[in-house]
């Protein structure tokens, strides 16, 4: 299926590909995460169902995404094992190093837009997951970034994604 989805891209842009190893979203603060196959997002309210998703001042934080291998090393750093849930954002990346300037955009499937705003700045949850995670998350932008929506659309977990700019 790889070869397929790479067929016609340049060498330059097959650097930047990955995909969505996971979705979830939770529908109020410190709820359980619901992890989800398929999700609609939009400008408005960034993953249908998520509570941050809500466009408040400048949307910087309405969807969260982590890349699967960062968030491992940093569990490993402490010691233990858990699931990319656990960090209680809303996507995980496989295959990709997320960019690190503000302003740079992520193309989710087809249709969805995403600008990078900021790093995810770890929370306190974290350290009672498991001692020194919290620290841990702090080194190499392990913690993820956070993210507007520029163009909604519905994504699944399997889908690719590009850095577009």
């Amino acid at each position: 299926m790889t070869e397929q989805l790479l067929a016609g891209v340049s060498p330059t842009a097959m650097v930047a590909l990955g995909t969505i190893g996971g979705l979830a979203r939770k529908g109020y603060p410190k709820a359980p995460m619901e992890l989800i196959d398929r999700a609609e997002i939009t400008e408005a309210g960034g993953i249908t169902g998520d509570h941050r998703g809500k466009r408040k001042g400048a949307g910087r934080r309405q969807v969260t995404l982590i890349e699967r291998e960062r968030w491992t090393a940093a569990c490993a750093s402490v010691g233990v094992e858990l699931d990319w849930w656990q960090r209680r954002c809303n996507i995980v990346v496989d295959g990709l190093e997320l960019p690190r300037e503000p302003g740079a955009r992520l193309r989710l499937g087809r249709d969805v837009v995403l600008e990078m705003t900021r790093y995810t700045d770890p929370c306190e949850r974290m350290e009672a997951l498991a001692p020194g995670l919290f620290d841990a998350l702090w080194v190499d932008w392990r913690a993820g970034i956070c993210s507007r929506v520029v163009q909604g659309g519905t994504v699944l977990a399997g889908d690719v994604i590009r850095v577009e700019a």
